[in-house]
């Protein structure tokens, strides 16, 4: 499965509204965890197991709380058993139907 998640807190008293360091922090637990992962301005997403997966987010989770007064997290996931390696398959796929190569065969014509 791929876990899309975003994780930050509120309630941190910065002037600036930054979380920038608790997200460091969320981060930091992804990367340790071994599991392939990417992380963009807005989503980490994270690949693995039901369990090993939700693992990682709550510890990232935890991470950020002593940033503030509570914490907000969005989880999106991609549940497709048997599949691995869908964190760049996926991604691949895409590029290949952009560039009209979609790997479907046409049909014979007549």
């Amino acid at each position: 499965m791929i876990v899309a998640f975003s994780v930050a807190p509120s309630g941190t008293g910065r002037a600036d509204g930054s979380v920038h360091d608790a997200v460091a922090q969320a981060v930091k637990v992804v990367r340790a965890s071994g599991l392939p992962h990417r992380t963009s301005a807005m989503f980490t997403e994270i690949e693995g197991e039901w369990d090993e997966v939700f693992e990682v987010v709550k510890a990232a989770t935890e991470a950020v709380q002593p940033y503030g007064s509570r914490v907000s997290l969005v989880i999106k996931a991609d549940i497709r058993p048997g599949y691995e390696g869908e964190l760049d398959g996926k991604l691949e796929r895409l590029e290949r139907a952009i560039d009209g190569d979609d790997g479907a065969q046409e049909a014979p014509s007549s």
